[in-house]
């Protein structure tokens, strides 16, 4: 039972004489607003339709949250809690979710409200609403910075901005024009990730976090070949150039710089820089002395941008392997 700002009391629901009398005065207001225009009568009636329906709706849910506040209407927070691990337990996170949110405005100070927050945070994400998650992982970590789980937070902060927009690992597959993609939940994933392992060492964490953020940093060097590949494929070297230099100096530790050094060697030459050219060419030599792009003329120049599988997953694609990494592991097993 919540309180009013004035005192009263606000119970679950509205009694049938509430919604006759607000059903009344809304059906009054709308007939002075819509006055006599000559579309009245339909209007008018299709309005009270309208609001009927409005305030049946908004009864009824409200009816339904009544029953869930008073199965806890004389509940500890610990009676609350095992409900909710219940819930999450046989995955009922709409359930769950109501209950967190119970939980935490009858019982806002102590450690079931912390952890009722921590949950809430999981809920959402396992339910597929990483927005929802992402915010409420802020609220954590905003409130309580240094409690012994925050942690945890970044890290699922990280999953639920990863998982925000999975279409975007189809990005990265080179079947679309990718000049203006914009790899954002990639970003924020990393940024939450990197927090993980640089603020928590020591966190159980930590490791998952760092293996999950090599994955992203190499997804973003192969983003930016993929772009480079697109300019390329326009002739505006120049843009090649750009690109292929930011992979080498931000990301010089993925497999995307081999790609990246062919692609300077390759736009030099377009463009006329001899020297230049045969710089980038005897770079990738004595990084790459096999590549594939040292044995290929200009006219041929083709520039794949396969990932190196990763050694337990030989039979999935480099799309399932990166995507696999971040779903096969349930975070609060």
């Amino acid at each position: 039972m919540y309180i009013r700002p004035g005192g009263q009391n606000l119970k679950g629901h509205l009694s049938n004489h509430t919604i006759l009398r607000y059903l009344d005065i809304a059906m009054r207001s709308s007939r002075q607003i819509i006055g006599k225009n000559h579309i009245g009568k339909w209007v008018d009636s299709s309005t009270r339709v309208l609001i009927l329906a409005t305030v049946v709706f908004v009864s009824g849910c409200a009816y339904f949250g009544k029953d869930k506040e008073d199965k806890f209407k004389d509940a500890t927070a610990e009676e609350i809690y095992e409900s909710v691990k219940e819930n999450l337990v046989e995955k009922d996170w709409d359930e769950a979710i109501e209950e967190l949110r119970i939980l935490e405005a009858r019982y806002p100070y102590g450690v079931y409200a912390k952890q009722a927050q921590i949950d809430t945070i999981y809920a959402h994400f396992r339910k597929d609403e990483h927005g929802l998650a992402i915010a409420a992982a802020d609220r954590f970590i905003s409130l309580n910075p240094t409690h012994e789980s925050v942690d945890y937070a970044y890290y699922l902060k990280g999953l639920a901005s990863f998982n925000e927009n999975r279409s975007l690992i189809g990005r990265f597959m080179g079947k679309s024009d990718l000049s203006d993609r914009d790899p954002a939940p990639i970003g924020n994933a990393l940024r939450a990730f990197t927090d993980v392992y640089t603020l928590f060492p020591d966190s159980r964490y930590a490791p998952d976090a760092k293996r999950r953020a090599n994955y992203l940093l190499e997804a973003l060097a192969r983003n930016e070949i993929h772009i480079a590949n697109y300019y390329y494929s326009r002739q505006a070297y120049i843009a090649v150039v750009k690109r292929a230099t930011g992979v080498i100096e931000n990301h010089p530790t993925t497999p995307s710089v081999e790609p990246a050094l062919a692609l300077l060697m390759f736009s030099y030459q377009q463009m006329g820089f001899e020297e230049l050219a045969h710089d980038s060419r005897r770079v990738l030599e004595l990084n790459y002395p096999d590549s594939e792009y040292l044995a290929m003329e200009l006219s041929d120049a083709r520039f794949s941008n396969a990932i190196t599988p990763d050694p337990d997953d030989d039979n999935l694609s480099w799309f399932s392997t990166l995507f696999d990494r971040f779903r096969k592991d349930d975070p609060a097993s």
